[in-house]
């Protein structure tokens, strides 16, 4: 029993990133801000969201003024299923509202999103992944930027420990502060869960901005920094979550009603007679 566990876990879940994988050469694209490609991808992707789950709840939003703005931003989260681009996209468009940059695996499978700010990056190798880390560094110069990043690098079980981060994410933030004096490194911490109602719900929180403005600090230094900070940003989302305190959460969308769930409540409210026998 126990090797057949082991081998479906690693089925679901593997260390060799998926380009590294299929070890095949994919053309770069530049991201692009199309008005009308934006406006598609908007459409579909709130919609795709708010169709699978019954809400979003954002916490500590007013952290993201916190920053600097004279810089552009990197919002790093964690990566453990399908839904997280479609989550950094939302928080990026509807309530950062900055220009959204986000690195995808095997994005010639989608070339479309390129219009929507999406780049790729392939990881056959360090030297294959580093077009895309120089692209986000040269891009990352225009404040108006925000780059979305999963610095694990790879898909991880949800609540994995310890956190680990790959190098890259502090490649791209100290050669951005050697060009323009500075970058705003932004944690998200995100959990889908079930609450009370009969669809999971996605709750984010938005942890301090830290400001990097160090153009000498060591990458492995900064790297264990954000990981041990980040590491602690979503255990306290997560026992917040487990002792059921949503205390500051704040709705970026809910679903309405259902009819049974109205009929639920109406039924709720009804005061039966002493022995009827319902």
């Amino acid at each position: 029993m126990e090797n057949v566990l082991h081998k479906e876990n690693q089925e679901l879940y593997s260390d060799v990133p998926p380009t590294k994988l299929r070890n095949k050469d994919e053309k770069f694209r530049t991201a692009k801000n199309s008005r009308f490609w934006g406006w598609v991808a908007d459409r579909f992707f709130y919609n795709m969201i708010e169709n699978r789950f019954f809400s979003m709840k954002i916490k500590n939003e007013q952290n993201y003024e916190k920053r600097n703005p004279d810089f552009a931003n990197i919002f790093y989260a964690p990566h453990s299923n399908w839904w997280d681009g479609i989550v950094g996209y939302n928080m990026v468009n509807r309530v950062f509202h900055s220009k959204l940059r986000m690195m995808i695996e095997e994005l010639n499978r989608f070339p479309i999103l390129a219009k929507a700010g999406a780049f790729p990056v392939n990881k056959k190798s360090p030297q294959a992944s580093m077009k895309a880390l120089q692209y986000s560094v040269d891009e990352l110069c225009n404040k108006e930027i925000s780059l979305w990043i999963f610095p694990q690098g790879i898909i991880k079980p949800p609540m994995y420990r310890p956190v680990e981060f790959q190098t890259g994410m502090a490649y791209i933030a100290k050669n951005v502060v050697k060009k323009v004096g500075g970058i705003n490194l932004i944690p998200i911490a995100v959990h889908y869960t079930f609450l009370r109602e009969d669809k999971p719900e996605v709750l984010v929180e938005v942890g301090e901005p830290y400001v990097l403005t160090d153009k000498n600090v060591d990458r492995k230094e900064l790297t264990h920094r954000l990981e041990k900070s980040f590491e602690e940003l979503c255990d306290r989302q997560f026992e917040d979550i487990r002792h059921g305190n949503l205390e500051g959460y704040e709705y970026l969308f809910k679903q309405k009603l259902k009819w049974y769930k109205k009929l639920e409540k109406r039924l709720k409210k009804i005061d039966l007679p002493k022995g009827s026998g319902v």
